[in-house]
């Protein structure tokens, strides 16, 4: 799986897509998770778990409580990737 930024957004768009049940097309990077009809907090955890299976990383609790975006998740999931290199 890609690691550059513009994919990693990319990808994040698609799952978030899938797991809610949503069109990808609707969804920009700043677009507030929590405020995406359907969007619930297993819903949510169900997005994470999939990021974290997409790129075998561990993402911390703390970093994921405060992410609001798909910009937020992507940057998460970038700095996972740092530590992990």
């Amino acid at each position: 799986m890609s690691t550059e930024p513009d994919d990693i957004v990319a990808r994040i768009t698609e799952i978030v897509a899938a797991e809610l049940g949503v069109p990808a097309e609707g969804l920009a990077p700043e677009t507030d998770l929590r405020g995406i009809e359907g969007a619930d907090s297993v819903r949510l955890l169900r997005v994470v778990a999939k990021v974290e299976q997409v790129w075998d990383v561990e993402l911390d609790d703390a970093d994921v409580f405060g992410v609001s975006s798909v910009a937020d998740l992507s940057a998460v999931v970038a700095s996972a990737l740092q530590v992990k290199a």
